[in-house]
């Protein structure tokens, strides 16, 4: 059983041959070489047995192509680009579907492609001519920090490519595809702003009942009934947690009952056409406390003040240390520290407050940039007091413009209640 799952949006889509055919001309020239550009699809992952995971297709090369199919090869040289098809047995078609190349044509733009033999043909004739090939650089097979495993697709595909043409220096195109996906284009930017607000009127609705709901998986599943109701799915697995679980920040289970509890962290994002909103909210479960408003309202300040340092020309790195000071001033306030410093601040903050979204919920970003207009951020400060069983974050989504930061979440109300 091949396991795929993509949510088709009920709605238009956004995106068109002509998007894709631009991002492959672009990244032709920012890469400036004429070396051929070979991309690879991502390839299935096995759940168990014969089951695979479901399928979600490598950003990148869907950001150039369109296309939500494994295996799938790219190939720009020079004037000429084609995709290669993986090679398959009848049986699978028969299971699976045959590929319908008339179909990628039309999404991608690309009117060339090859079945497996003829395509590789064609490129291990021109590999074995050359000095440099250009492709992405694979990643570890196992990261660490995230204590994942990687798709091992690219690795795969720069294996294959030695094989052709094991002298030849292979050209990592990170930087460029990293270049391109940080400022966003019209039809990108639409797409992230109607996830943005499929998921801002999905905690309205959920809010309004909150009372309702006596696990926290109950509101899971509420809130992705709303999220499928709209043709969409999820950009990444909900954090729904409540009181002490919401120190725990990237908290899953999503299984404690609710009931006698205070608040409840809902750190949600659906996905349109690949594109993801982030946004999260803390709700209250039961009267407040002033003990919480005040969490809140702190919390809040160091959004806006955050929000309002964003701006063309701005270096993360330098908005984050005037946010941690701020954050530190609050926390002192708040009886937490006696003194300011990053360790004491990261006790209660431990995270940063903004990153790039996108075709990735962390999208592909270079930090050492400065901010430019089309650029979209998150901005979403912390507090966490285990002690207390109290974590409270707020995070809204934000569009770099030529004067600041729009919010484009500006839907959501930002309050307990």
């Amino acid at each position: 059983m091949r396991f795929v799952v993509y949510y088709v949006s009920i709605m238009e889509t956004y995106f068109g041959p002509e998007f894709f055919a631009g991002n492959r001309q672009k990244l032709r020239t920012l890469f400036a070489g004429t070396a051929p550009i070979v991309l690879t699809a991502n390839g299935l992952l096995q759940r168990n047995g014969d089951v695979n995971f479901p399928f979600r297709q490598d950003s990148n090369f869907w950001y150039l192509t369109g296309i939500d199919e494994p295996d799938i090869v790219l190939v720009i040289d020079k004037d000429k680009e084609y995709l290669i098809l993986p090679e398959r047995e009848h049986v699978k078609d028969i299971f699976d579907g045959a590929l319908e190349s008339g179909l990628m044509a039309q999404v991608s733009g690309i009117a060339n492609i090859l079945d497996y033999k003829t395509g590789w043909k064609q490129l291990s004739s021109r590999l074995g001519r050359v000095k440099h090939v250009a492709t992405l650089a694979a990643p570890a097979s196992y990261i660490a920090g995230n204590g994942m495993y990687t798709n091992p697709a690219r690795s795969t595909l720069i294996n294959r490519l030695k094989e052709f043409s094991p002298s030849s220096e292979l050209l990592d195109l990170r930087p460029q595809l990293i270049r391109q996906r940080m400022t966003k284009q019209p039809e990108e930017l639409l797409a992230i702003q109607k996830a943005i607000d499929i998921t801002s009127s999905s905690l309205i609705k959920a809010n309004k009942k909150l009372s309702s709901y006596t696990h926290e998986y109950k509101l899971e599943a509420d809130i992705n009934h709303m999220f499928y109701d709209r043709g969409v799915g999820n950009a990444y697995q909900p954090i729904i947690a409540s009181d002490k679980n919401a120190c725990t920040l990237h908290y899953t289970v999503n299984s404690d009952v609710l009931s006698a509890k205070k608040l409840v962290l809902i750190d949600v994002g659906a996905e349109v056409q690949h594109y993801a909103a982030d946004i999260t909210r803390t709700f209250a479960l039961e009267p407040p406390s002033k003990r919480v408003r005040t969490i809140y309202a702190a919390v809040l300040e160091v959004q806006e003040f955050a929000m309002s340092k964003l701006k063309p020309g701005v270096l993360i790195k330098d908005y984050e240390h005037a946010v941690e000071g701020f954050m530190g001033e609050k926390l002192r306030e708040l009886g937490l520290l006696k003194s300011i410093d990053h360790d004491r601040v990261r006790k209660y903050y431990p995270h940063s407050v903004s990153h790039s979204l996108g075709l990735d919920v962390h999208d592909v970003f270079d930090y050492d940039r400065p901010l430019e207009p089309n650029m979209v951020l998150t901005v979403e400060p912390g507090i966490y007091i285990p002690k207390e069983k109290i974590g409270i974050r707020i995070e809204d989504d934000v569009l770099i413009t030529s004067k600041g930061a729009q919010v484009l979440s500006n839907k959501l109300p930002r309050t307990l209640l």
